[in-house]
């Protein structure tokens, strides 16, 4: 399918002005004097990073922030309209409308004081033996060593099955275990955080328990598997039967655990992170009971501060917003509430918001936009000179089978029997986790309802799912300057042309290409294909390890291995597609003194554009599977060939790659 030119106009001539500049890419935004071979991303975004003021509230700027605060606001008006008017938007509506008004009656919540907490810390301080513990770390809304949930089988993902894996801890895991001066800072502004949270709650001992609390989470850190080792689905991919679970850990009661969680009738359970599991058996046993309940009041307490009185929620925020992330302002009240909204309720507020904001020719555009990438990487698999035939014919009718999903969910969710007390803003928090909890188990028995979303539609971003093989693309994200129908084809293609060939691209990453054209966790590659494969992704880790955004912390290659085969795959295919668009509609005009070729990779770079606080940049590194925009620019241009020519990039350039070092996968 191609494009039509009304879709995304040649010039700027064609319909209304695009929102930046003259044909959709903010020019004023560059920085003069840098070479693009130096430094694409500075070269498109300097300008703009040297101007630009991270609010106070944020831990980050850029286009992405930009379009997340624009998409509070539109949903800051659905709410105020239904906290006002309730019964105008029925039953639905009044729920929202009351546990919207519930988080932000202040007066309320400081007038009630603790009192919300002492029925679940009566349930804690009734625990009197492991069987009782043990019956908490499965019950929703409390802390838990290990977790117990529901996926889609691996092996059949038209099934659900029951998984369990490590459990949270109160910081990054890595943060436990780092030396170094920064770290050890951390370590001691999280101690004394637990402590505080104690006295506020009014628990006698808050030191002695602090030390012990942290204690334990550091002994749980030790064992638990890193960011990097989390996202190996092979390894992860575990099935065992409850008498396999106890064998490999056998301190914990699985069928108690299982039962309590309502996925006793599993016909397996998914051991991921099995050694991490199996070491917290271990950690129960020697744990004194009191440690661990100690340990579920304070995570209650602290995972449900922003439900409480003032000092509560200050507390949580100067540990992890201002000492983690290096946030100096707490964030208005209204805007913390649409998120807590769109996380309980969100479905019912993206239905408005897609009435409202989400015109329905995006949606055709969107369309035109997605199988011309399909097309490109067709043309690139089958034009691929490391895969074999027998893989290519793997890797195509997987990409035939690709589910593009676009703007909202065909239905949305019915809310209706969850209940929501105006007054309530705890009691509104615990009842939303059970009410989810209690739809995952509606559907636990029955085949995986494929027509579910992830995101809401008020969410900014996108994303692929390989158990079900879909790419998702909320409302919210198809906007400039990812996506403007009024900008120049080059732009659009450059923007959110890469953001569908990256999300594509996670169908066919080192992770991704594990899965088969139903979501079927198998093998379809020859020995041949997969070393190849291997090979090429070896060289584009390597190449990422070496890049450090701050001094003495550098980007880890593998953690960020597969969004990074995202970014390469998807600009590559979208260039592809771009080339096809021009070879229908003719060869792109000069605009502004730049070619399309020139505008669509000013265009990509743009996209990413983002500023970060240190701390919050240090946090992505340690945790993040995306690597920082600078380099998803950077680290991503100098292995396209397309780039070189567009801008005359020479040897003697900063990122220039001799042909032979570039990585082409897909």
């Amino acid at each position: 399918m191609t494009l039509s030119a009304p879709a995304l106009a040649q010039t700027a001539t064609a319909q209304k002005a695009p929102r930046y500049g003259s044909f959709g890419v903010d020019l004023s935004a560059q920085k003069p004097g840098v070479k693009p071979g130096d430094d694409f991303w500075t070269f498109a975004n300097g300008g703009w990073a040297d101007r630009v003021q991270i609010a106070p509230d944020r831990a980050s700027a850029g286009f992405g922030t930009q379009l997340s605060i624009e998409a509070e606001q539109n949903v800051r008006g659905i709410l105020d309209d239904m906290a006002k008017n309730p019964g105008a938007y029925g039953a639905t509506g009044r729920q929202v409308g009351d546990f919207y008004a519930s988080w932000m009656d202040e007066a309320g919540i400081e007038a009630k004081g603790t009192a919300p907490l002492k029925p679940y810390l009566a349930r804690i301080n009734g625990v009197k033996n492991l069987t009782d513990l043990q019956v908490l770390f499965a019950s929703v809304g409390y802390a838990s060593p290990v977790e117990v949930g529901i996926i889609p089988d691996l092996a059949d993902p038209t099934r659900y099955t029951a998984m369990t894996g490590q459990g949270s801890l109160g910081m990054p895991r890595d943060y436990y275990l780092e030396a170094g001066e920064k770290f050890d800072g951390f370590r001691k502004a999280y101690r004394a955080y637990i402590q505080r949270v104690h006295e506020l709650a009014g628990i006698p001992n808050a030191s002695a328990k602090a030390d012990a609390i942290f204690a334990l989470e550091a002994t749980l850190a030790k064992s638990q598997w890193s960011p990097t080792e989390s996202r190996d689905i092979a390894k992860l991919n575990d099935p065992q039967s409850i008498a396999g679970l106890e064998s490999k850990a056998p301190e914990f009661d699985w069928a108690l655990m299982l039962k309590t969680a309502g996925v006793d009738k599993a016909p397996t359970i998914i051991m991921g992170q099995n050694t991490a599991v199996a070491a917290a058996g271990k950690i129960l046993v020697t744990t004194p009971l009191q440690t661990w309940k100690d340990y579920l009041a304070y995570r209650f307490v602290s995972d449900h501060a922003q439900f409480l009185p003032k000092a509560f929620d200050q507390a949580r925020f100067d540990f992890y917003s201002t000492t983690l992330s290096g946030v100096q302002v707490q964030r208005e009240r209204w805007k913390r509430g649409v998120q807590m909204v769109n996380g309980s309720l969100g479905e019912a507020v993206g239905q408005i918001y897609v009435a409202k904001y989400f015109p329905p020719a995006s949606q055709s555009q969107m369309s035109e936009l997605i199988e011309n990438l399909r097309a490109a990487y067709q043309e690139r698999i089958q034009g691929s000179s490391w895969m074999d035939p027998a893989t290519k014919t793997a890797a195509l009718a997987k990409l035939a089978a690709f589910e593009p999903r676009i703007g909202h969910p065909k239905t949305y969710i019915d809310y209706s029997s969850m209940q929501v007390v105006r007054g309530d803003v705890l009691g509104n928090a615990m009842r939303s986790g059970e009410f989810e909890h209690q739809l995952q188990l509606q559907r636990f028995p029955k085949p995986v309802d494929r027509s579910l979303w992830d995101m809401t539609p008020q969410t900014v971003n996108a994303y692929y799912n390989p158990l079900s093989n879909q790419i998702t693309f909320p409302a919210a994200i198809l906007q400039a300057p990812f996506f403007d129908p009024n900008a120049d084809a080059a732009v659009n293609y450059g923007a959110i042309g890469a953001v569908i060939g990256h999300e594509m691209g996670h169908g066919f990453d080192d992770q991704g290409s594990q899965f088969g054209p139903t979501g079927k966790f198998e093998n379809w590659w020859t020995d041949g294909a997969k070393k190849a494969f291997a090979e090429r992704t070896s060289a584009l880790a390597t190449q990422y390890d070496a890049y450090e955004p701050i001094p003495g912390a550098k980007v880890n290659g593998k953690l960020t291995l597969g969004e990074n085969i995202g970014d390469l795959g998807g600009i590559e295919a979208a260039y592809a597609a771009y080339q096809k668009y021009q070879a229908e509609h003719g060869k792109a005009p000069v605009i502004g003194g730049l070619t399309g070729d020139q505008r669509f990779f000013l265009a990509y770079a743009q996209a990413w554009q983002t500023k970060l606080r240190e701390n919050s940049a240090l946090q992505q590194l340690r945790t993040d599977p995306h690597s920082p925009a600078m380099f998803r620019v950077n680290g991503i241009v100098r292995n396209v060939d397309a780039w070189y020519t567009a801008f005359n990039i020479k040897p003697g350039d900063a990122l220039y790659l001799a042909p032979e070092k570039r990585v082409h996968i897909w």
